[in-house]
């Protein structure tokens, strides 16, 4: 069982390697048009005016277990309700792959794990996943009013799968919300995203 648990977790752990990657800090984060839950298509430039936080994930990773403990949700509804930004979470797994789900089963993920994000995207093609060159899950970015992206990378600074790390861990994403909040610059805008690599 021991060693089952191990090789699961060596297969889908990723330290994305290259921290030089497209898109750009500083620069316009990519346009991208996906359907949601609800087959409704949504498009960076409808959140204009709007702090945008795309989070990647997949159910069946233990990374995204991790947080998804409460760490995640309680992440989405700060975001939200402190901050005004929309939080959109997407999913990358093509069909048949580890991760995929239907309309349905996700949105009964978002509900039994009490989760808050603005909408579930399905990104089956994985078209926005290369656009922002998502490798992992989670792997976190946020885009601000202006559609400019503003943070890139990990979730947190502790690349383990076990909860009980959590609060030893700098939360990147909160330390960039409130700092961008505050009009100051983002200290860590950059950062080495860990997790299970998006099935492609």
């Amino acid at each position: 069982m021991l060693h089952r648990s191990i090789a699961l977790l060596i297969s889908c752990f990723a330290l994305a390697a290259p921290l030089a990657a497209a898109p750009v800090i500083g620069e316009p984060a990519p346009d991208f048009e996906v359907v949601d839950t609800a087959g409704q298509t949504h498009s960076l430039s409808d959140f204009a005016g709007q702090t945008v936080v795309l989070e990647w994930t997949n159910h069946d990773c233990p990374y995204v277990r991790k947080h998804y403990t409460g760490n995640m949700q309680d992440q989405q509804r700060m975001a939200r309700n402190e901050h005004g930004a929309v939080w959109l979470s997407v999913i990358s797994s093509r069909p048949g792959s580890q991760g995929h789900v239907t309309p349905e089963q996700a949105d009964e993920l978002t509900a039994s794990r009490d989760a808050y994000p603005t909408a579930v995207l399905l990104d089956e093609s994985g078209d926005m996943g290369r656009a922002y060159d998502a490798r992992v899950t989670p792997h976190m970015y946020i885009i601000d009013a202006d559609g400019i992206l503003r943070y890139m990378g990990g979730i947190d600074s502790n690349p383990s799968s076990n909860p009980d790390d959590i609060p030893d861990a700098t939360q990147y994403v909160v330390q960039a919300l409130g700092e961008m909040a505050a009009g100051e610059a983002i200290s860590e805008p950059l950062t080495r995203p860990y997790g299970c690599t998006v099935k492609y």
